[in-house]
């Protein structure tokens, strides 16, 4: 019987496993790098009905997250310039006592917004889901995609392979914490490669319902 070589098996799992490690990161860089080319400053941004802004943590007391409060305002300044005509706060609301979308309309209204040219999305519990439901819920067919410059790549490659035709904009207005930011960095290499099984596989989002006009 042919003796197991343990170092060659050793070499071979330590190989597939650094193979598997640049997968994440391969992904990364691809999707950072091609789609930077839809991510525009707002003097360059064609209009579009739409702006997509996409939800993120709310405290308990409503208030937003550095993060989320300079989505909603980079949404606001759009509004303002006239480059968009409705805003489409998509966020978390799964459970009673949690609610982004209600959040970013109150912060949006509070900056003058008509409450009219807004329409929460309660159902965007994740990023596929704000640009599924976008298309089927919303008829959404083009839209400015309003978020930090880490998260544009994975939400411009959604939104774009399920049909809508978006561009981006950066939010990064404020300095955030260098713990916060690289948090939300790693995080996102791994949540590309989720991207590109649900781009692949297409299912429907979590929530749905009936089609709602943004009229």
């Amino acid at each position: 019987m042919k003796r197991l070589n343990i170092k060659k098996v050793v070499t071979t799992a330590l190989l597939i496993g650094l193979l598997l490690g640049l997968i994440p990161i391969v992904i990364w860089g691809g999707l950072t790098y091609y789609y930077n080319y839809y991510t525009l400053p707002i003097d360059e941004l064609p209009p579009q009905r739409v702006a997509i802004v996409f939800g993120a943590r709310v405290y308990p007391n409503g208030q937003l997250s550095g993060m989320l409060r300079d989505r909603v305002e980079m949404a606001v300044q759009l509004y303002e310039a006239g480059k968009v005509q409705k805003l489409i706060m998509s966020g978390d609301n799964r459970f009673e006592d949690y609610n982004e979308p209600d959040s970013m309309t109150k912060y949006a209204i509070s900056r003058g917004v008509p409450a009219a040219d807004i329409q929460p999305d309660y159902a965007g519990r994740r990023t596929y889901d704000t640009c599924y439901r976008a298309k089927a819920i919303f008829g959404v067919t083009s839209a400015v995609l309003v978020t930090q410059n880490f998260h544009l790549p994975r939400a411009l490659f959604i939104c774009r392979n399920l049909g809508i035709d978006a561009v981006g904009v950066s939010s990064d207005i404020s300095r955030y914490s260098r713990r916060s930011l690289l948090w939300s960095e790693v995080r996102e290499v791994f949540a590309q490669v989720l991207s590109v099984a649900d781009v692949i596989r297409q299912p429907p989002a979590e929530v749905l319902g009936e089609p709602i006009s943004l009229e």
